[in-house]
């Protein structure tokens, strides 16, 4: 059961929509992607997605220097291997890089070791349920007309979703962020769910109006309505809001989400899996998590959230925003609103080869 092998590449995945990130048009998304091959033969894979190209370039480099570090130890012995990966990287960390180099080592350890177990990832990890409340956040974007904010919205509702996201936070005057809530409303109709996404675009005046003109809309939950760093600000909203204020994708450390727990600046915890460092220190945050009773969420990559989420006792919601599904065999199921984890070991859904190949820059 000892590491003999590890691959990393870098891909340019397409997607099947192509989407607005940072005022630009995304067609593709990056990849890094590390394989773990044991002596036993099995091949566990994990890899990190975003949109920007130099980000990844520099993760997939750091990556490779630190897979040496995993040659020789055990697959079921994932938190040593982190630990030791994390002082192997300590020159370019703590959080930032170092984390997004080693998460794609991490997943890919922890898809091996239930592959080594037989046992899916979710049920290893602990097995809470098999499933979890699913919503969508493709093409809900700022840049589109209320007509085709509304038809995106519906198209989400017809597929069988029972919340959706929007992004807001480019219009100059709350009335007009409501007007595109009511838009979507209207649309969906009124048992939908509709989260709301500022993408930290405020400051905290403007927050606190628009929050109180959403809440009034209807809306299920703020998320990020301030910049991060802005704890006693988000403590602010949340405290004067009734409907909960989510945030956490942006945070790399576990002590920035005790800060942020302690400051009562969230009702619900987003952890994002490349910038927490993995599913190893994801954990550790849900757990923390726990203990303040806040609910967590995942930020993208479902079909390896899904199992996270479903493994423990504080889940929420899981975000169906697939990125890359074109070097997947498969993905996780809709059923009845809820995104069901895989059932086969490891993360349960297979590597394309032929697309990997395809899609592989370097």
């Amino acid at each position: 059961m000892k590491i003999t092998q590890v691959e990393v590449d870098v891909l340019c995945v397409p997607v099947a929509q192509p989407y607005s990130a940072a005022g630009r048009q995304v067609t593709g998304n990056w990849h890094v992607l590390a394989r773990v091959t044991t002596a036993d033969g099995v091949q566990g894979h994990g890899y990190i997605v975003s949109p920007r190209q130099a980000l990844v370039a520099a993760v997939g480099q750091a990556t490779r220097e630190l897979s040496s570090q995993l040659i020789g130890m055990h697959v079921l012995e994932v938190e040593a291997a982190w630990e030791r990966l994390a002082k192997a990287g300590d020159w370019i960390g703590p959080g930032g890089l170092l984390h997004y180099a080693i998460a794609p080592l991490d997943i890919a350890l922890w898809d091996a070791a239930g592959k080594t177990l037989g046992q899916p990832l979710y049920r290893l990890l602990g097995g809470y349920r098999d499933r979890v409340p699913a919503y969508a956040s493709d093409g809900l974007w700022y840049n589109l007309s209320l007509e085709a904010l509304a038809a995106s919205a519906g198209k989400h509702v017809a597929n069988g979703y029972t919340a959706i996201k929007m992004r807001l936070g480019h219009e100059a005057h709350p009335e007009d962020e409501a007007r595109r809530v009511h838009a979507v409303r209207e649309a969906v109709g009124p048992e939908i769910r509709v989260l709301v996404d500022a993408t930290e675009t405020w400051q905290l005046g403007q927050a606190m109006q628009t929050g109180r003109a959403l809440q009034e809309a209807g809306i299920a939950w703020l998320e990020d309505p301030v910049q991060h760093e802005d704890v006693t600000g988000l403590a602010t909203i949340a405290q004067d809001l009734l409907i909960p204020v989510a945030t956490g994708e942006h945070l790399y450390q576990l002590s920035d989400f005790h800060r942020l727990f302690q400051a009562r600046g969230t009702d619900i915890a987003i952890i994002d899996l490349g910038r927490i460092g993995g599913i190893t220190p994801w954990r550790r945050v849900a757990a923390l998590a726990q203990a303040y009773h806040i609910p967590v969420c995942g930020h993208v990559i479902p079909e390896i959230h899904v199992h996270l989420l479903a493994a423990i006792p504080n889940s929420y919601l899981v975000e169906n925003v697939p990125r890359s599904e074109a070097i997947l065999q498969g993905m996780p199921a809709l059923e009845a609103g809820c995104l069901v984890a895989p059932s086969g070991p490891g993360l349960g859904i297979a590597l394309d080869a032929d697309a990997v190949q395809r899609y592989r820059v370097s």
